[in-house]
């Protein structure tokens, strides 16, 4: 059988798949990089009906990264996913707090979720910062929650969770009340792949 063995021919090809799904979305060129990456990353063209970007979306992030800005991650799958090199040529580093037993005991105690708790932890290290949201939908509450009463501006939030419990009501929350720039995917869909995706996406714009 032949097949395409080259990592950046079967990216480039793959892209050349993806593009004749995004011809009806009239696109610019920076939001097709996101919608494209987001598709590849979930093998499924349809995320391109429910795929959401806050106008200032990208130029938000991409502001954020260029200023070094550090990106606050809600599970571990999502950090690693995330293209750390590059960050860290731009200046950042991506976190995760879910495995810390500060954290782990914090959590126990309030009868919360570990990314909840994790994000409560990160605080006003949030500010400026990239959230990015792949699994807990309890992590996107809790974001927008401490945006109300706490005052805290991430740059933007790359709010994806993924479930049947609690991901499609977050993620409609985020959309509808637009409390920063943010990309998100309406419904149960989205995932850690997903969140890291998005933010590669923003990464590469920047040069690899």
């Amino acid at each position: 059988m032949q097949y395409i063995k080259d990592p950046m021919a079967i990216e480039m090809r793959s892209m050349e798949i993806i593009a004749p799904y995004l011809t009806a979305f009239h696109l610019d060129e920076q939001a097709t990089k996101v919608y494209s990456r987001i598709i590849h990353a979930a093998g499924d063209p349809d995320y391109a009906n429910i795929i959401r970007l806050h106008p200032q979306a990208i130029a938000a992030g991409l502001a954020a990264l260029t200023a070094g800005c550090n990106i606050f991650c809600d599970v571990e799958m999502v950090r690693t996913g995330i293209n750390k090199r590059r960050l860290a040529e731009l200046g950042g580093q991506a976190f995760c707090l879910v495995a810390d037993e500060t954290v782990a005991r914090e959590a126990k105690a309030a009868g919360i979720t570990r990314s909840m708790a994790a994000m409560r932890k990160f605080g006003a290290q949030l500010n400026g910062a990239i959230v990015a949201i792949g699994n807990a939908p309890t992590a996107l509450f809790e974001v927008m929650q401490m945006i109300k009463e706490q005052n805290i501006k991430p740059a933007l939030i790359v709010g994806v969770p993924v479930g049947f419990v609690g991901a499609a009501e977050s993620k409609e929350l985020l959309h509808t009340s637009d409390p920063v720039p943010y990309i998100t995917v309406l419904g149960n869909k989205g995932g850690s792949p997903i969140a890291a995706a998005a933010v590669n996406a923003m990464m590469y714009m920047l040069g690899r």
